[in-house]
């Protein structure tokens, strides 16, 4: 994957015509929403591990859990480490 496209003062400019569209793609400050209930996979996740359940997200920290777990045990993650399942 290319580098980001960065102006001279270190700020990323907007893609260029002609540029490839992925490229262009989200900021890195932007993270996706994710709702409770919601599955979600960790960064680097083996594929033998089934997805975990997202308690609730607050302050950049997500809470989840497996379902085989019970409701009483969860772990706190960085919400940058997340992304949905599926």
């Amino acid at each position: 994957m290319a580098p980001p496209h960065r102006s001279a003062t270190g700020l990323r400019r907007p893609p260029v015509a002609g540029e490839a569209a992925s490229q262009a793609s989200r900021p890195d400050n932007v993270l996706e929403l994710l709702q409770p209930g919601a599955f979600v996979r960790l960064r680097n996740q083996p594929t033998d591990l089934p997805p975990f359940q997202v308690i609730h997200c607050r302050g950049g920290r997500c809470w989840v859990r497996q379902q085989a777990w019970g409701p009483l045990v969860h772990w706190e993650v960085e919400h940058r480490s997340l992304r949905p399942a599926g």
